[in-house]
């Protein structure tokens, strides 16, 4: 029991950061304004929550302008997907043993 909690990831222990990277596994990028829609969060949340995750080096972010228009967006690491994926794991065992 002890080894599964271990691989639970407290970056991951976000509702937030959690859709990112459940986005971000299926989907080779998104924009911050789709995962804004997706999740239905504030600017200033999905800001901050993709900041914990980029500083952590799970996403990357790639800001450029299309047009005149700002546009972010993210795409998850392999190392942010070697995570989320041994979390995911961890998670699932921690529910099956209950």
């Amino acid at each position: 029991m002890k080894n599964i909690i271990q691989n639970i990831n407290k970056a991951f222990d976000h509702r937030i950061r959690l859709g990112i990277m459940s986005v971000l596994m299926v989907n080779e990028s998104a924009d911050f304004s789709t995962l804004k829609e997706l999740l239905g969060v504030t600017d200033g949340n999905l800001a901050s929550h993709a900041k914990a995750l980029e500083n952590e080096n799970y996403i990357t972010v790639e800001k450029q302008f299309i047009g005149r228009r700002p546009n972010t967006s993210y795409r998850a690491t392999k190392t942010g997907k070697i995570a989320f994926q041994e979390h995911i794991e961890a998670l699932e065992k921690l529910i099956s043993k209950s």
